[in-house]
């Protein structure tokens, strides 16, 4: 008989196991934090320090500074969807030849401007040697690929913000994908680019299915559409892996929401509570984006207001008992800092003080004196 699970349920596990219903203990390492959630999005990084800090008791933006720069557990690179992440250092061998296998198409650029794949791993040969041991800006790494390849990388054929930048470019996110470059402590108002430390690939079959298996223990129960809409990855590859992991025994088919899903094999014990309280997370955070199904999770107005034509992670949310129930925004004036919360129902006066307490935490994180205010959010998608 196929174990039947209930949304509650699954919500109740999932923000347990992401430390949101109760926060990691006061000293767990900020890496075990943002490995529970597969990462932070580091786009913005003081969206990827709320994320942090809302799930580790006595975590400020100082501690994930301190483990990206000084201890080296996190690197900020390009992780999940090409978009720029926060990864535990320890976690990359199979991140990496993890992402390196996700198929990819030829990509938005014309014909003219595309790489060759040759071209391409030359490129990424060629980031990894010239980081190796030193902190480059955009500008320097881009005269040290050019002069290790040749000309044609240096082409400036790829339209981007008003100019256009070299032909190299297009496969940076590759080259963080595969190891070979992360960012750098910045230098003054200036980006730096490093070279991870050494560290020896897992074989791609070990690699995959430590994703799918992590991602399930995190999300699940979830499909392998879901996986593959978090990954931005191919449907067909998605259902094939998940195929390939099942016939291994690795995992096992339960019921959700009407139809078939998939949990880590032997990973059915789920709380019997439902969720109750409020929590902020804040830009693209990793649960907002990776829980499924979005409609459940983004019930009715909330659909609307805090999702960008269906696209999570835009607005910052407000869950009330594990569903996105409101947006908010925060406005920094030097050690002050404005949170404004939408609520889309009525907060009754003990949830309001609830909310008062989350937000203190947010200050807390930003090493600012926090304010509520609760009414219209103004600020458009990711403002």
């Amino acid at each position: 008989m196929t174990v039947k699970i209930t949304w509650d349920e699954a919500s109740a596990r999932r923000l347990e196991r992401q430390f949101l219903t109760a926060p990691a203990k006061t000293g767990t390492p900020v890496a075990e934090v943002i490995g529970a959630m597969l990462g932070a999005h580091a786009q913005v990084l003081s969206a990827a320090e709320v994320s942090a800090g809302v799930r580790a008791d006595g975590v400020t933006r100082a501690d994930v500074r301190a483990a990206l720069w000084e201890h080296r557990s996190l690197v900020k690179t390009y992780g999940p969807r090409g978009t720029v992440h926060l990864l535990p250092a320890s976690e990359l061998p199979f991140w990496t030849t993890a992402l390196a296998a996700i198929p990819t198409g030829s990509g938005p650029f014309a014909p003219n401007v595309r790489l060759t794949e040759e071209q391409a791993e030359e490129v990424v040969a060629a980031i990894g040697d010239a980081l190796d041991g030193t902190y480059l800006t955009i500008d320097e790494l881009s005269e040290e690929v050019v002069a290790r390849t040749g000309p044609w990388a240096g082409d400036l054929v790829m339209p981007a913000f008003q100019t256009m930048w070299p032909r190299w470019r297009q496969v940076m996110h590759r080259a963080g994908q595969r190891g070979a470059l992360c960012f750098g402590p910045n230098r003054g108002r200036k980006v730096t680019y490093t070279r991870p430390a050494r560290f020896e690939p897992l074989a791609e079959d070990a690699a995959l299915s430590t994703l799918v298996r992590r991602y399930l223990r995190a999300y699940g129960p979830a499909t392998a559409a879901n996986f593959a809409k978090w990954l931005a990855a191919p449907r067909g590859w998605a259902g094939e892996l998940f195929a390939s992991s099942a016939a291994a025994g690795e995992i096992q088919e339960v019921g959700f929401e009407g139809g078939p899903a998939w949990v880590v094999a032997g990973d059915t014990d789920f709380p019997a509570e439902p969720v109750r309280g409020l929590r902020l997370l804040p830009y693209f955070d990793a649960y907002a984006i990776a829980a499924q199904p979005r409609e459940t999770l983004f019930p009715g107005p909330a659909y609307e207001r805090a999702l960008a034509g269906g696209q999570a992670g835009n607005y910052p949310v407000l869950l009330v008992d594990g569903v996105v129930a409101g947006v908010w925004h925060q406005r920094r004036q030097g050690r002050r800092t404005t949170v404004t919360v939408e609520p889309l129902g009525r907060l009754t006066a003990a949830r309001e003080r609830e909310l008062a307490v989350r937000v203190e935490r947010v200050g807390e994180v930003l090493e600012a004196k926090a304010e509520l205010v609760i009414g219209k959010v103004t600020a458009g998608a990711h403002a």
